[in-house]
């Protein structure tokens, strides 16, 4: 039977556990029982509460605040390609239930039984980030696992995330298997995008919005479109694709907007749509100076609120940004407000969006609250795992 050293945790500490949390944080261990700096940053324990009963198989990195994650209730766990190979294929079964073309988010870090690893299947090229120390020392494994169940064109590690930092992680992306294609398309609800893995934000795309964007388009006909941090065109071109007059997208990254422009060409509706590189607040400002107005306003900030410590700054930005956003709205116009900060809870959003809208005397309503979709499945255990959420608002002047 396999042995790992024990990790005790403090009277009490293992309540959260029990209930199916995978995290333990380092201010509850026992420190005199199992002083961390006796492990290895990635190496294997057994978690065992303060009466010694096991409660699992975690990773552990004694530097880290999150200092070990659970990978089984079981104590003798081996994780081998065996181990990866069953959990990668549990996670695929479920993608593909939802989706009839290698275009997903495959593994969602803790919902998937894969902590500190996600992994975006884009056709034949898989985008993988790795954020944990734990699960740095399995990359091995990973990648030739990986490789027989996929033979992928290429396998980009995308290592350039805060929490590899965070972890005394190395932070440099590079291609660990294969050859990237160039372009690299991707398809999204009936669309064609450009994208970079290796330059691109995060895994190089962003799959949590595809039903919403999917909602959003069905209403986009014959309305001009105004995608706010619109990245790389995955609201907007659709929307075009729907039917809009015209559609702009504004962005600060120059790169980005590049290759929506590429991605509408792909789909043919460059002449409907126009690409502004420019902070959004700025441009919302002068917008309003202009008294410009857009019929519907989509408005999908990055994390803006990354850490707990950043809540009061970032919950001013969210309701600075909405509170523009309504202002340069049509009546009865629609506003889909969405925030993938996990700190701002819907609740938060809630009032941001109703005092903004009471501020400027405005009647909002809510038609479709969202979140993300079935390839970034919630852990009923883990919140933190719940973290997207979207808004669908009619605005009409007031009653």
């Amino acid at each position: 039977m396999t042995q790992y050293p024990e990790l005790f945790l403090k009277k009490n500490e293992d309540k959260r556990l029990k209930k199916g949390h995978l995290w333990i944080f380092s201010n509850e261990v026992d420190t005199r029982r199992s002083p961390l700096d006796q492990f290895k940053a990635g190496e294997l324990v057994t978690v065992k509460t303060s009466q010694e009963k096991t409660l699992g198989t975690a990773y552990i990195n004694p530097n880290s605040l999150i200092c070990a994650r659970l990978l089984s209730r079981k104590s003798n766990l081996k994780t081998g390609t065996t181990f990866f190979k069953k959990r990668l294929e549990n996670a695929l079964n479920l993608r593909q239930m939802h989706f009839d073309k290698p275009f997903y988010r495959m593994v969602f870090a803790e919902s998937d039984g894969l902590p500190g690893l996600i992994i975006d299947r884009f056709g034949e090229v898989l985008s993988v980030q790795i954020s944990t120390a734990g699960m740095e020392t399995h990359k091995d494994i990973l990648v030739s696992t990986l490789i027989d169940l996929f033979a992928p064109k290429a396998i980009v590690l995308k290592n350039d995330s805060h929490q590899r930092q965070l972890e005394n992680l190395s932070g440099e992306s590079e291609i660990i298997y294969g050859q990237l294609p160039s372009p690299l398309i991707i398809e999204e609800n009936n669309a064609r995008f450009k994208i970079d893995v290796l330059e691109g934000q995060k895994t190089g795309w962003f799959f949590d919005h595809r039903q919403n964007r999917a909602k959003l388009s069905a209403l986009c006909k014959n309305k001009t479109v105004l995608d706010l941090f619109s990245y790389s065109g995955a609201w907007g071109i659709p929307a075009a694709m729907a039917g809009a007059t015209e559609v702009t997208c504004v962005d600060s990254s120059e790169a980005a907007l590049e290759n929506a422009r590429h991605s509408a060409n792909l789909n043919q509706v460059e002449q409907r749509m126009r690409f502004e590189q420019s902070d959004v607040f700025q441009f919302l400002k002068q917008s309003r100076d202009d008294k410009e107005k857009y019929d519907i306003i989509v408005l999908d900030p990055p994390a803006l609120i990354k850490r707990k410590k950043d809540f009061k700054a970032g919950y001013e930005a969210y309701r600075r940004l909405n509170h523009l956003a309504l202002q340069v709205l049509s009546n009865n116009g629609i506003l889909v407000s969405a925030s993938c900060s996990y700190h701002l809870s819907p609740a938060n959003l809630h009032e941001i969006l109703r005092s903004s809208a009471r501020h400027i005397d405005r009647h909002l309503v809510f038609f479709d609250i969202s979140g993300q979709g079935p390839d970034h499945p919630i852990h009923p255990a883990m919140p933190e795992t719940h973290y997207l959420k979207a808004f669908f608002c009619s605005v009409s002047t007031s009653l």
